[in-house]
This record gives structure tokens, C-alpha cells and sequence, in this order.
């Protein structure tokens, strides 16, 4: 297929061509090791990688992949194989062309590239000349391997810098000039890839270079993707869009494993959006099976769902201008010791520093929030990996400048133990005394996505070193501090946990590790805090503390969105139902509210969470304490 029949095939007056899923994600399941590339297995265990492309073909899908996204020196490099790149490419093509001669219906096959897992000159060390080099060993072998036809199409995908894009972009018209051509992006949370560019800035680059189709893979979900879609097809509303969504937001499970939400159903809800949307090529990505192509091909073939519309979710900070105060740092005990100790019911508001060094806006807020009802404010720390200011640095600008007292967020992940030991210091040193400790985002989903995830204790350990070391006046060594500290710690609950008896364990170790509060994951159902709480005190006894998020929600998407795609939260129904029937964001705030004033009688404190940085939203939800 040339580019002038391929663009034939995606005019509207054909069925959207299906993709497969996620290569890594059966290959995981059928055994395949997590700690190599899974292109190896192109050598090691053909029969392994053609039972995954069957799986797809028979799921329904028009168009698979090679299993090469990992294919090149770089990532092969680190694995000592990176001599091998040409043959594990030529062998995929192998692999797949196998397969597909013994299909009975026609089915293309695509040359996956992904990113070279490598920072180009001049903000790394890997030269153009390295990485043209690179990719056009890789696609040379796709385009033209021995023995066999090579790749019909070529995909970028998962690609994470344009720069890196042009350079694959280049290679791969100097080599088949006349093949199709896709290029496709990953985006964060906040619709930004890893560098920094907007969905607009990434379409009109990837339009002047002369793709015959665009768009997004990988990112989080159906809703983000159909989102982000929807503003590159603004700009390039004459390109063929193609989109390969996440099944969700992958969560953390034991044995190194990994968790995604969305269902089958739910990726089949989208298809109908997608086609009004005009695009073209769609499948899926990390955590999609052969069940969630098997929906999406029902669906192509005999719409049947209500597709959700592309309505934008909140991306922009609210804050109000006020002028600020200086203050000095608390006393001890701090105020949130006084309120745990004589039972007070308190409200906190969570706030993220800024990307950069001006805390305008962060004071501004703080302000604001803090007349409408708030007590405490809790500082996030890097959420969802995105670089900004030291959480550390933001609490203590907010308490010198506003007097308000924080309860400062303290990962574990991405420190070592010797930096986190002097984090903490400082942060004493500060005034600032209580802290939150948790795991933390890792790297892979932020700005650095080849960032080591470094950590040397886990959250239980660290509140423990704490409590029973560093509030006694030595460190993890032993060796005695100038001085102790004085810090109060809470830890993490998940009220939502699938399984509650082992949530209720994990909460009763950090008990004993010395925490004093626990401060939960966002929650929906005050029945289900109440059932936690009351089943935790049958089996350990009295519970410390209780903290409960609560997260007012702007619409119906980002719930749908949130129940959908993102672990552990679950949403009941009848909220879901009363933001559809409103498009009015004060239906969320409404909701809001009817928890807090439940969480009262359960729970000691409520951490309001802003969705997206709507700081207004949390305050409009302090109001119903007046």
C-alpha cells in the first residue's frame, strides 16, 4: 500500500481500520519477563509473539504491529544486546507475516518504532548523527528485511520529543519514501507531552513534516485521548487523526505487576465519539487485551452505545489576588496536634507549588481558602511526576508569608536515603513539623520518564525511622542529631481497596510504626468509611485518627473519567447520574458538600483535593460550614 492508496483508505466513506492492543501487556500475562526487552522474544520465543498477533487478528483487529517498540541500540544497549537490533526487527516482520499469510481475510502489518529512551544533544549527550544512525538501522530492517515482505506501514509511536520525531521522520522518507507514515505522541495528565508542547503545537509540527496521519497513543485513557484529539483536529482538521488509548491510569500491584481500570465496555463507548471526531486508526495501548479490541470491532461494525462528548476537563489554577502578610512559623505542638488530640473536626486544602518560582498566585489562593473555612493546607509534592517547586520550599513560603499551618507531602520514591534524611532536616529546620509520607508517583508518567525511581525505604519504614529514631535525636546510623525533631506523621489509606483486610493490615502496620493520623485516597461513599473504620476497630481496636479526601467534581466526564480510568476510586452511580443530568459545575460542589457534612460524625478531618487546580470549586465547598 503506497500513501495515496493508504489516505484512500481513511476517507470517511470507510469503516475506521481497527488496530490491535497492547503487545507488552499479553505478553506479560502469557509469562514473557518484565526486567527485558520484549522484542528478544522475537528470537527466544517466536511462538510466544505469534500467539500475541493472533489473538489480535482474531479479535477482529484490520492492522497489527510488530513487536519491535523497543527495537533499537539504545534500549538494547542497556541489556548488552544492542548488536542484535537489525535481526530482532527483521525477525518481528517475520513473525508477523507468518501469521498473517495464515489469516483468512486481509490484515496489514505496521513497522512499530517507539522512542530511543535516550535525551538528544544539546540537553543530553546522544548526537543526531547517534540517533539517525539508530533509526535507520531499525527501519531499514522493517522496511526490507531477508527472506520475507516487509512492513506495510511504518508507526511512531509513544513518542515523547519532537525533535527526536523529526529525526525518525527524516530517516524514514529518506528509506520508503512512497510507505504510510503515522506518528503518534504521549501526553501527561495536564494534555502536555513529557517536553512540554501542547496537543495544537505537536499536530502543526507533525502536519509541516509530512505524516499521512497523526495523533496519540498511549497518555491515559479514552476520555484523554478523545480530548486531546479534539484539539489537534482543530488545527489540522484535514489530517487523519489515529488514537491508541491507555485502558486507564496503571496502578501499582504486588510482584512488580501493574493494574489498568477500563474495561472492554467502556473503550466500545468511545468508538462512536472517535468516528464523529474523524478518526481514522484506532486501538489500544499499555493494558488493553484482545477483549478490548473484540468491543471496539462490535462497535465499528454495529454502533451501539451513547458515546460521551468531548467536553473539555479543567486544566487552569484559580487563585484570587490578595495581598499577603509575614508571619512566623508555628509553635509546638503544632495546631494540627492540638486539633488530633481534643477530637476537633478540621478541614485542609490540598495545594500544588508552582511550575516556577513565583508563589503569587499559591499565597493568593491560600488566602482565599483559608477565609472561606480552611484550617490547614496540605503541599503536594511533584504530583503526577510533573517538575515544579520543592513541596518543602512552597509550605514554608506559605507559612512565613500567611501564618497557615501545612501538612507537608513526603514520597518516599525517587530519593535516596541519605538526600531523604537531609529533606527532612531541612524541612524541620524550617518549621515545618507535620508531615504526610507516601509512596509517591513514579517517574515513567511524568516529565522525566527515564528517571531512575530510586527508593530505599518504603513509606512504613520512613514513618517509623521518624517517629522512633529522628523524634528521638538520632538518625537511621544511630548517630546522634544535634538536637530530635519534634515531627507529627500520618500515612495512607485506601477506603475503595478491593480488598479490605489487607488495606486494614498494611494501616495497622503503620500504627505500630508510630503514625498519627491516616489520611485517605479520594473518597465518594461515606458508607464505605464507616464500614472500614467500624471493621478495622473489630480487629485491632481503636483507630487513630481519620482523615478522608473528598474531591468536588466539575462535571460528568471527569467523573466518568475518574470511576472509569483511574484505580481505586469508585463513584456511585447516583452522583455520576446527577452530573449527567447537570451540566452545572455547582452539581459537583453540591455533591461535595453532602460528604463533608457525612464525614463529620465518621471521620476527624476532610482533605478537600482541587481537580485541576479549581481552588474556587474547593472554596464553594467551604461554604456549607458557615
Amino acid at each position: 500500500m503506497n500513501r495515496t492508496q493508504f489516505r484512500e483508505q481513511l476517507t470517511a466513506e470507510h469503516k475506521p481500520l481497527l488496530l490491535d492492543g497492547a503487545m507488552g501487556t499479553l505478553l506479560y500475562s502469557y509469562g514473557a519477563a518484565m526486567d527485558r526487552p520484549l522484542c528478544l522474544l522475537n528470537i527466544e520465543n517466536p511462538k510466544l509473539v505469534a500467539e500475541v498477533h493472533r489473538a489480535y487478528i482474531e479479535a477482529g483487529a484490520d492492522v497489527i504491529e510488530t513487536n519491535t517498540f523497543d527495537a533499537n541500540r539504545f534500549k538494547l544497549g542497556k541489556h548488552g544486546s544492542a548488536e542484535k537490533a537489525a535481526e530482532l526487527n527483521s525477525a518481528a516482520v517475520t513473525i508477523a507475516r507468518r501469521v498473517i499469510d495464515s489469516t483468512f481475510r486481509p490484515v496489514l502489518l505496521a513497522g512499530s518504532i517507539g522512542p530511543l529512551a535516550v535525551t538528544l544533544a544539546p540537553l543530553g549527550r546522544v548526537t543526531q548523527r547517534e540517533a539517525r544512525a539508530a533509526f535507520m538501522e531499525q527501519i531499514n530492517a522493517l522496511v526490507d528485511p531477508p527472506h520475507t515482505r516487509g512492513v506495510d506501514w511504518l508507526i511512531l509511536e509513544t513518542q515523547t520529543n519532537l525533535q527526536e520525531i523529526e529525526t525518525a521522520v527524516e530517516v524514514a522518507r529518506s528509506l520508503a519514501p512512497h510507505m504510510p507514515l503515522i506518528a503518534q505522541m504521549t501526553f501527561n495528565r495536564d494534555d502536555r507531552t513529557l517536553m512540554g508542547d501542547t496537543p495544537l503545537q505537536v499536530a502543526l509540527r507533525l502536519k509541516q513534516l509530512g505524516v499521512d496521519a497523526l495523533g496519540v497513543n498511549c497518555s491515559s485513557g479514552p476520555a484523554q485521548l478523545l480530548r486531546l484529539l479534539t484539539a489537534m483536529h482543530q488545527v489540522v482538521p484535514d489530517m487523519p487523526l489515529a488514537g491508541s488509548p491507555n485502558a486507564g491510569w496503571p496502578e501499582d500491584i504486588e510482584g512488580g505487576r501493574v493494574l489498568y481500570p477500563a474495561s472492554p465496555a467502556y473503550f466500545a463507548q468511545h468508538v462512536g465519539a472517535y468516528r464523529t471526531l474523524g478518526v481514522r486508526l484506532m486501538g489500544g495501548c499499555c493494558g488493553t487485551t484482545a477483549d478490548h479490541i473484540a468491543a471496539m470491532r462490535r462497535e465499528i461494525d454495529q454502533p451501539t452505545a451513547v458515546s460521551p462528548e468531548a467536553r473539555p476537563l479543567p486544566t487552569q489554577l484559580v487563585g484570587h489576588k490578595t495581598e499577603t502578610r509575614p508571619t512566623n512559623s508555628p509553635d509546638q505542638p503544632t495546631q494540627l496536634a492540638r486539633a488530633l488530640q481534643k477530637g476537633e473536626f478540621f478541614v485542609s486544602v490540598e495545594l500544588t507549588p508552582p511550575h516556577g518560582t513565583a508563589v503569587q498566585k499559591l499565597l493568593a489562593s491560600a488566602r482565599s481558602l483559608h477565609e472561606a473555612g480552611a484550617t490547614f493546607f496540605n503541599m503536594a509534592d511533584m504530583p503526577q511526576a510533573r517538575m515544579r517547586m520543592s513541596a518543602w520550599a512552597a509550605a514554608y513560603l506559605l507559612q512565613q508569608n500567611l501564618g497557615h499551618e501545612t501538612i507537608l507531602h513526603v514520597p518516599t520514591r525517587g530519593r535516596n536515603l541519605l538526600r531523604l534524611q537531609a529533606y527532612l532536616l531541612a524541612a524541620h529546620a524550617l518549621g515545618l513539623r507535620n508531615l504526610f509520607v507516601l509512596m509517591g508517583e513514579r517517574a515513567k508518567v511524568g516529565d522525566y520518564p527515564e528517571g531512575e525511581d530510586v527508593y530505599d525505604i518504603m513509606p512504613s519504614g520512613l514513618i517509623k525511622l521518624i517517629k522512633e529514631q529522628f523524634n528521638a535525636g538520632v538518625d537511621q546510623l544511630d548517630r546522634a542529631l544535634d538536637q530530635p525533631t519534634n515531627f507529627l506523621v500520618g500515612c495512607g489509606v485506601n477506603l475503595n481497596s478491593p480488598n479490605p483486610t489487607r488495606e486494614m493490615r498494611l494501616l495497622h502496620e503503620n500504627i505500630q510504626n508510630g503514625a498519627d493520623f491516616a489520611l485517605s485516597r479520594l473518597v465518594f461513599d461515606v458508607d464505605k468509611v464507616r464500614a472500614f473504620k467500624a471493621g478495622y476497630e473489630r480487629e485491632y481496636g481503636r483507630l487513630i485518627p481519620l482523615i478522608a479526601a473528598v474531591q468536588p467534581l466539575p462535571n460528568a466526564a471527569v467523573a466518568d473519567f475518574l470511576h472509569h480510568e483511574v484505580p481505586g476510586l469508585l463513584i456511585p452511580e447516583k452522583y455520576r447520574q446527577a452530573l449527567r443530568l447537570s451540566d452545572d459545575e455547582w452539581q459537583g460542589v453540591n455533591i461535595a458538600q453532602e460528604l463533608l457534612l457525612g464525614l463529620r460524625d465518621v471521620v476527624q478531618g476532610v482533605v478537600i483535593v482541587p481537580y485541576a487546580g479549581r481552588y474556587d470549586l474547593a472554596a464553594d465547598v467551604l461554604d456549607v460550614l458557615a
